[in-house]
This record gives structure tokens, C-alpha cells and sequence, in this order.
């Protein structure tokens, strides 16, 4: 929670405004200076007409003019009645078409001076004042930027100051470890630092030490600034937040200031956490080609290091940070003494899964027909992010159809939006849609009839996002390892489309485009890097090498000579064509079943997986639809 004004003036013995007062009276005195250079000189001036002022000029009687513009200001000789008042000073308008003024004004002996109007002066004092006013503008302005006055003004150094939020378990942290779903072994591991901060004398009755640091380490949207803030909803310590980013300037310096501050403020509420967010932004190693070489990063990093574990190091505060991109760091950020601890937060599996799901839906009315263990098996991979986005879009399809509960068929819509996007507006002809029909029906036999395969789930031919039709498998269950017969299936299941359409078509198409590379990709794993062909034997050769930094991968392989690589890709080759010769088998072989779910699929366009399992069984009555024998 930020510290209010009057906890500062408590901290600090003094209030954070007087700075602020002091220029704003320095802005005041100079407002006042340029409205006096504005001011008319003489206050005892009479203002005559120019009918008089001419007959005086003629008469002799003026000593001296001041003309600025058609503004004119002199002196009469002796004091003479001016409107009524008895006086030498005068003020006078003085028309600019009137060309005999100076002339008999020289003919008189009148002292002539001539000056710059007001209204040429007044721009170039603004042209002179506005830059100082700029200034001091952007120095407000960044002395109250982000924080508003969390803290108090301390000239240019307020630039370096840290940009950490300050949190307590309050309403302004609501969460707990208690809803955050799974990861179990990761809150363990941080219900442990926040015990030892809570009471550090029970730990140390035995001689053990809480982690100098913490890092979260996992996938984007897997759990990991989530974990943070239940960490903050549960310490009774003081909990700071940043973001790594928030370090960096284009200035020099900046950084290490930044980073300084931080922990003195740390330092000063001890016992207290640290969090750090996308601790890669400055934690990237140094001297590296790419993505390196940033004297302002580097120099963060190097006072990182020193304030974790460096001459001065403070056993009461932890840093807890988070990072998708564990292999960019610099190997001293991740040595004993600074992050002694990698917390894993990995994608869930089933019973995590369906614990988040639970946790989404608590407020969320859902019908009977809703299987949250169906949805949990049937989206591994997902993140708990993923899951999230999942429920919400499944209540917005509900919310469009205006029934009160959300379905089961609202759950399958958003899964589709999800994993492919919405429906296109363009529509398929009869002769694109067969042949789509006949690709994703190729998928679907192969997938229910090969031995290792996954079973098909739910068919579909309508057109969403990049995808003309789409053919969803159910897992049996998570899996961590898989053999060399379940890849094999793999590569039949992709191949079936393009096995189809060379059986039953007479010839391929574009469709195939996504098959063919998944199952390229996977077929030279599994030659290159899994040690499943005889020719090469169990060797791991990186084919294609994905660089850190640039996140692409490099077309030139690491280690393998020109000869390998030739044999890797006729390597890939035969497996793949083995593969497309047991899919084009297992359809030859059920061809029958296969014409009956093109069929159905032409007619309802989706099928899910009862309707699906009945039709490839002949379990389900026939089509009236011409069979696919005709072509």
C-alpha cells in the first residue's frame, strides 16, 4: 500500500510540498516581472487628445516625447492644465497616417525617442521565460510521475528514484495461495519464504537460511505473477513490485540508481520481498553478440548482483523474480547466493486443470450438460491463462444466445474460437467443400482405426480462421514420454488428410500445407534428435538451432556436417513416406466407413464424438447422401 503524506511527514520530519512551494513562488515572482514590464511608466501621466498634443507641439511647449508604436508618452516645459489637472506629463495616441508629426517636431526642438511597442517586447520576454518554464516543467513532471508524491521532491535525483509500488495484504491484494489452483509444489516452496520472514527465529533455531532469491521460472500465462500477488496477499511483510523494464533509460546510470533506491527502501522496512517481473529485460547475459553489449543494462545487472549478494548483504529481504526465457540469464544472476531457489510453474496437468476450471466457474451459472472433467481432459497444454480465457469466452457465446446458464455446446464453440478463431464469412462451394470433407474425414479414419493413435473427438468442415475444417483427437491422458510407435501414429494421423485426397481424389491440394510441416517437423526429431533411425543410430544432432535472442530459428545446423544433414533429410523422407503408405492402407482397408462419415459430414458439417464413434462403427444409420464411390 503506498505511504500516504502523512506517513512521510511522520518518516521524515518534514512535509514533501515545501520544494514544491518554493517553486511555485519562484513561477509566482516571475509572472509578477514580466506583467511590470507591461506597466505604462509615469502613474502620474494625464492621457490627452491628439488634437492638443498637436496644437502643443506647434505652440513649442513640449520638451520630449517617447513614441513606442501609436503609443506616445512626454513632457511639457512648464506644467500647464491637462483636462482639468495641472501637470507636465502626458500620454497621447498617435495616429500612424499622419506623416507632419516628426517634421514639425524637429522644426520645435522636441527631444524624440523612439522605443519598441508592447506588443513586439511582451513575445520576446515569453520567447526569453518559456524555455526556463519547459524545464521546470519536465522536472515536476518526472518528480511526480509515477508514484503521484509517493515520495518527496529531491531535485534531478527523483529521476533515479525507484518505480517500485509498495504493497500490503490489504483489499488492494486480495489474493491468497488458496486460489491459485495446482501448483502445488511451487506454493510450498514460497509459503516457506513467507514463514521465514514472518518468524525468522524458528528457522533459525537449527542454523538454515531462507532463499536469498526466488525465481519463477515457466510458459507465458502459466501462473507465475499470479503466484506473486498471493505471495503479497499473504506476507504480513512489506511486499515491493517492478517490473524489470522500469529499470532501463536511455541514460547511463539511471538504471543502477534506480535499482539502488529499491533495495534501500527495502532495506529500510526489512523484513520485506521484492518482486521483480520479466527478469530478463536486465538480466540478459553479458558480453553476449546479440542482445547484449548495453552499457545502461549491463550496469543495472552488475548493481543487481551486488545488492543480492554482495559486501553488504541483508538475510531479511528476498527477491522473488519471474522469467519465461530462463536461458538468456547471466549465470551469476543464477548461482547459490542469489537465486537459490528455481520454482517451476509448468502448464497443468488434468487435475490442475480441472481445479482452475473450478476456480473460473465459481461464479459463473453453468447447465447440467457441462463436464468440467471432459473439458480438463480434453485441453491439455493449456495454461491456466488458456483456461481462463476459455470459460470467459464460453459466458460470452452463452451471453450472445441469452439463455441463463452456459452449455456444454458453448464450451465447444469457445474451444473453436480459441484454437482456430471465428467462422469465416465466405463460404465454400459444393466442390471445395467435398474435397475438405474427404481431408478431415482421412484424419478421422486413420485416427480411430490405427493402433496408437489418439481417438477422434469431433469433426468439423465449417471454415474458421485459417482452417477450412478441423479434426480434434482426445488424449487418453497427459503424457510425458512418447514411443516410438505413438510418433509413428502421429505421422499417419497428419499424412490421413493428404492420403485421402491422393486415394479418393485422384490428387492433392493445398490443404495439406500445416500437415505436411507438422509432420516434417516431427519425423526429423524424431531421426535427428530422438535416435529412432538405424542409419544415424542414437546420435542428437542439432539439425535447427532456435537462437535465444533473435527467437527464430537459424537455418545452419550446429555440428553436423553437409553429408549428415543429406542423410537426416532422406531419413525424414522414409518415415514420412512409410507413414503416408499405412494411412493410405488403413483407408483403403475401411473405405466403406470412410465413405459413410464423408457422407454425414457433408450433410450435419459437425460431428461430435458419439454421432462420430457411431458412424465409423455402422452403428449409425445411413445418409441420404450419394456415397463418394462415384468418384
Amino acid at each position: 500500500m503506498t505511504p500516504t503524506n502523512e506517513d512521510r511527514r511522520t518518516k521524515e520530519g518534514k512535509s514533501p510540498w515545501g520544494p514544491f512551494v518554493v517553486w511555485l513562488a519562484f513561477l509566482g515572482l516571475m509572472i509578477i516581472t514580466v506583467a511590470l514590464l507591461r506597466v505604462d511608466g509615469g502613474s502620474d501621466a494625464t492621457r490627452v487628445d491628439y488634437s492638443t498634443f498637436y496644437d502643443m507641439v506647434e505652440k513649442g511647449e513640449v520638451a520630449s516625447v517617447t513614441l513606442r508604436g501609436q503609443d506616445g508618452s512626454g513632457e511639457l516645459k512648464t506644467p500647464r492644465d491637462l483636462g482639468g489637472t495641472l501637470g507636465r506629463a502626458f500620454h497621447v495616441t498617435i495616429p500612424q497616417e499622419d506623416d507632419s508629426l516628426l517634421p514639425l517636431m524637429r522644426d520645435k526642438h522636441v527631444r524624440v525617442e523612439i522605443q519598441r511597442s508592447e506588443s513586439e517586447a511582451f513575445p520576446s520576454i515569453v520567447l526569453t521565460v518559456l524555455p526556463w518554464l519547459l524545464v521546470m516543467g519536465a522536472w515536476l513532471w518526472f518528480s511526480f510521475s509515477r508514484g503521484g508524491v509517493r515520495m518527496p521532491l529531491r531535485g534531478i535525483g527523483a529521476f533515479a528514484a525507484s518505480r517500485a509500488h509498495r504493497f500490503e495484504r490489504s483489499a488492494q491484494v486480495n489474493v491468497t495461495f488458496d486460489d491459485v489452483a495446482g501448483l502445488a509444489n511451487a506454493k510450498r516452496d514460497l509459503r516457506e519464504v513467507v514463514d521465514y520472514l514472518k518468524a525468522p527465529g524458528e528457522f533459525g533455531r537449527l542454523g538454515c537460511k531462507a532463499p536469498r532469491g526466488v525465481l519463477l521460472v515457466g510458459p507465458p500465462g502459466t501462473g507465475k505473477t499470479l503466484l506473486a500477488r498471493a505471495v503479497a496477499g499473504e506476507s504480513s511483510v512489506p511486499f515491493f513490485s517492478i517490473s524489470a523494464s522500469e529499470f532501463i533509460e536511455m541514460f547511463v546510470g539511471v538504471g543502477a540508481a534506480r535499482v539502488r533506491d529499491l533495495f534501500e527502501q527495502a532495506k529500510k522496512e526489512a523484513p520485506a520481498i521484492v518482486f521483480i517481473d520479466e527478469l530478463d529485460a536486465v538480466g540478459r547475459s553479458r558480453g553476449t553478440g546479440f542482445g547484449g553489449g548495453h552499457d545502461e543494462r549491463e550496469q543495472t545487472l552488475n548493481q543487481l548482483l551486488s545488492e543480492m549478494d554482495g559486501f553488504t548483504r541483508n538475510d531479511l529481504i528476498v527477491v522473488l523474480a519471474a522469467t519465461n526465457r530462463p536461458d538468456v540469464l547471466d549465470p551469476a544472476l543464477l548461482r547459490p547466493g542469489r537465486f537459490d531457489r528455481r520454482v517451476l510453474v509448468d502448464r497443468p496437468e488434468l487435475d490442475a486443470r480441472r481445479s482452475i476450471l473450478q476456480v473460473h466457474t465459481r461464479k459463473v451459472p453453468l447447465a447440467e450438460d457441462v463436464d468440467l472433467d471432459g473439458i480438463a481432459r480434453n485441453t491439455p497444454g493449456f495454461s491456466g491463462a488458456d483456461l481462463a480465457n476459455l470459460v470467459n469466452e464460453a459466458a460470452l457465446t452463452a451471453t450472445r444466445r441469452g439463455v441463463l446458464a452456459i452449455e456444454e455446446s458453448d464450451f465447444s464453440a469457445a474451444f473453436d474460437k480459441v484454437l482456430l478463431g471465428d467462422p469465416r464469412e465466405g463460404k465454400l462451394d459444393a466442390k471445395e467443400k467435398r474435397r475438405v470433407a474427404v481431408h478431415e474425414c482421412g484424419h478421422a479414419v486413420v485416427a480411430h482405426f490405427a493402433a496408437e493413435a489418439e481417438r477422434p473427438r469431433r469433426i468439423s468442415i465449417i471454415p474458421r480462421g485459417m482452417a477450412l475444417g478441423a479434426t480434434q483427437q482426445t488424449p487418453g491422458s497427459d503424457r510425458h514420454v512418447l514411443a516410438k510407435p505413438e510418433l509413428e501414429a502421429r505421422l499417419c494421423v497428419l499424412l490421413g488428410g493428404y492420403a485421402a485426397e491422393q486415394l479418393v481424389l485422384e490428387g492433392v491440394s493445398t490443404g495439406a500445407e500445416n500437415d505436411l510441416k507438422e509432420a516434417t517437423h516431427l519425423a526429423t526429431k524424431m531421426v535427428a534428435n530422438y535416435g529412432m533411425s538405424s542409419t544415424l543410430g542414437p546420435v542428437h544432432y542439432e539439425h535447427e538451432l532456435e537462437h535465444p535472442f533473435l527467437g527464430q530459428r537459424v537455418a545452419t545446423a550446429g555440428g553436423a556436417s553437409d553429408a549428415t544433414i543429406a542423410v537426416i533429410e532422406q531419413e525424414t523422407r522414409s518415415v514420412l513416406t512409410s507413414a503416408l503408405g499405412v494411412a493410405t492402407a488403413l483407408i483403403k482397408g475401411h473405405l466403406d466407413a470412410f465413405e459413410r462419415l464423408v457422407a454425414r459430414v457433408l450433410e450435419k458439417e459437425t460431428l461430435e464424438q458419439g454421432e462420430l464413434e457411431a458412424v465409423l462403427t455402422g452403428r449409425a444409420p445411413a445418409s441420404s447422401d450419394k456415397s463418394l464411390a462415384a468418384e
